[in-house]
């Protein structure tokens, strides 16, 4: 599962820095990824799969690159669930090097970076798939004079993370209550729609994608904390 940890946590870094940093500055905010990675594979004891989960950063950014017309579309995200869910399955927990605490208890450091790993991926990576499954999907775009759905890139990863520790906690109740609760917030904008259904659709589509995600990313850590070897 390590290797799962190190590859989320490595493409969610690199997507960060292309969000907030410049782009004449973006090489430092690789370098400092680059460095984190390091300490943490060092830590791990890990170096191989380090090397991996850099080769998959630069091969994510080669397939989804800031110009959306130029991403490989939804491929590659499904590419990265197939090899996140081998490595936990297939690769499994190493013999852990010590132990970690955390509020659900003693942890091994691979379950620990796998859990970093996914929160990490489910920011700004998270809003990268979302984006590619809707261009695929040739949905209702909002134009800048329709305004659109605002706040979504910053709703959209709080929305992933909330769901993810919910359904670790867990606690069901409030994840369904979460996800009821953002359909009633956006009824007026989707109550616009026209005979078409566009907006209810690019609605839907990107916030399915988006629940799967963070689900994905909890039931991957669950399978991990309870079949690990």
């Amino acid at each position: 599962m390590i290797l799962a940890g190190l590859l989320l946590f490595a493409i969610g870094a690199v997507d960060l820095v292309r969000q907030f940093v410049p782009a004449s500055r973006r090489w430092i905010g690789y370098v400092v990824s680059a460095i984190v990675l390091i300490l943490i594979g060092s830590f791990c004891n890990a170096a191989g799969y380090m090397i991996a989960a850099a080769a998959g950063a630069a091969a994510w950014l080669l397939s989804m690159p800031d110009r959306p017309d130029r991403r490989q579309g939804f491929w590659p995200a499904v590419v990265l669930a197939v090899a996140s869910i081998a490595s936990v399955v297939v690769l499994g927990d190493r013999a852990p090097i010590g132990w970690l605490e955390s509020p659900f208890g003693r942890v091994s450091p691979d379950l620990a970076v796998l859990a970093v790993g996914v929160v990490v991926f489910l920011l700004e990576s998270g809003n990268v798939v979302v984006r590619a499954a809707l261009a695929g999907e040739h949905t209702w775009k909002p134009t800048s004079a329709e305004g659109g759905f605002k706040g979504g890139r910053l709703i959209g990863p709080l929305e992933r993370v909330l769901a993810f520790l919910l359904m670790l906690v867990p606690a069901y109740s409030l994840l369904a209550a979460l996800l009821a609760a953002k359909g009633i917030v956006r009824f007026p904008e989707i109550s616009k729609d026209g005979e078409t259904g566009a907006r209810a659709e690019y609605f839907l589509v990107g916030s399915l994608v988006s629940w799967a995600m963070a689900l994905g990313g909890a039931l991957l850590v669950w399978w991990a904390a309870n079949t690990g070897h």
